[in-house]
């Protein structure tokens, strides 16, 4: 079969001339492929699956009821545009109370359809061509592939153990530093699980003061903090003079396809944002920003959302520590990060990648790999099980295939 005409003129961004035409395979679709796989290979052995990142629970009932009465009013209908006050307003009672952060509804916050779109808009108010993002690694991508749609370069940051999973900002050379406009965190960190303390910010936002960059917070995973309670950016002086924070309701509220979230902090930076959102939708419909009000004003939400996974994850840190893993329990979000034996049933392992694909195909346990800083394994608790019988099951089953394979470190 021949080319289409037009296959000539899609933009180098995206491959230009050999778009569509790559082998390459993401990670995820190798995932996906390994498991339909094994589901018809082995339909007698129970696929466990700690490869999902998304909540396993529907909205709270009190939100979606909310939902069903708002989507029937004619009101409703329209363009939300940069959204509604009364959501900006819910936002900043919001930030108020659970962080003793005061915001202006009307210049310090804007509404996004989700994180994802507001990390992705963000560097097109930075960006030109030759300018650098610096990006934490391993992490989510989408601010750095926008980057480079818009000609600029990214510079990664390797969270590694050794430095508890903070990046090492005074590693990055002068040259690099001398062409960096943004720094975009992510704390707690997905995958990593860590998450931010005062003093890491303070010297974040000195380091921006420093070297003039505008600093990014994407703070999807807040509300599930275990440590302590959760830390906002914006809660340490002088970071609202530097950046923003991005929120969403996906992970403290079960809230994943609603697809809303906000972006808050200095109204220059929020304007610009308002700005560039103008020309890239028309906003949240207004019925979902009426549920998100009453999602953001009751605190019990958030907080039965953190105790059930912080219950899960100690359940698997106990489980994967019986079988030989080496691993902690994490600061924030519902990822568990475990370091990859090097040795598992005998059998040595160079990438993380190799790794899970041999726990799907041998043990139909599903995981998800990190090589970007070291060989890891994500593992998720965002498994469906209705109680807790149903989650002690799951990690009895989990335990019966894994202690047998002897797994050595280097």
């Amino acid at each position: 079969m021949s080319d289409p005409y037009f296959q000539k003129l899609f933009a180098q961004r995206i491959g230009g001339s050999q778009y569509g035409k790559g082998t390459e395979i993401y990670k995820f679709e190798k995932i996906k492929r390994a498991k339909r796989r094994v589901l018809a290979e082995h339909a007698e052995r129970k696929l466990i699956d700690f490869g999902i990142g998304e909540n396993d629970e529907m909205a709270d009932e009190s939100v979606r009821r909310v939902m069903a009465e708002e989507i029937n009013k004619p009101e409703n209908r329209g363009y939300a545009d940069n959204g509604i006050p009364a959501f900006k307003e819910a936002v900043a009672r919001f930030m108020l109370r659970e962080f003793g952060v005061e915001l202006d509804p009307a210049t310090e916050i804007n509404h996004c359809i989700g994180s994802k779109t507001a990390l992705a808009m963000l560097p097109a108010a930075f960006i030109d061509p030759g300018d650098i993002t610096l990006m934490t690694v391993p992490g989510y991508p989408v601010a750095g592939t926008h980057t480079r749609y818009y000609g600029g370069q990214v510079y990664k940051l390797p969270l590694l153990p050794e430095n508890n999973f903070y990046p090492d900002l005074d590693s990055i050379p002068a040259d690099v530093l001398k062409r960096a406009k943004l720094l975009v965190l992510n704390y707690p960190n997905s995958p990593t699980g860590q998450v931010a303390t005062v003093d890491f910010y303070r010297r974040v936002i000195d380091f921006a003061r420093k070297h003039e960059l505008v600093v990014i917070q994407d703070a999807a995973h807040i509300m599930l903090s275990y440590r302590d309670r959760p830390l906002s950016f914006l809660q340490v002086p002088g970071a609202k003079e530097v950046g923003v924070e991005v929120h969403s309701l996906s992970k403290g509220w079960n809230m994943i396809g609603w697809r809303l979230g906000w972006v808050c902090g200095h109204p220059r930076i929020v304007q610009a944002f308002a700005d560039i959102k103008d020309n890239c939708d028309s906003g949240q419909f207004i019925a979902i920003q009426k549920a998100g009000i009453a999602a953001l004003d009751n605190p019990d939400i958030p907080r039965r959302t953190r105790e059930k996974y912080r219950r899960r994850l100690e359940k698997l840190v106990a489980t994967l520590r019986r079988c030989g893993f080496q691993c902690e329990m994490p600061g924030g979000t519902y990822f568990l990060y475990v370091k990859c034996p090097r040795e598992i049933a005998g059998r040595r392992f160079e990438t993380a990648e190799d790794l899970a694909h041999y726990l799907i195909a041998e043990h139909s346990i599903v995981t998800v790999p990190w090589d970007d800083a070291g060989p890891h394994l994500r593992f998720s608790v965002t498994y469906q099980a209705a109680n807790e019988a149903e989650e002690d099951a799951l990690m009895a089953e989990t335990e019966k295939r894994l202690m047998s394979l002897d797994p050595k470190f280097d």
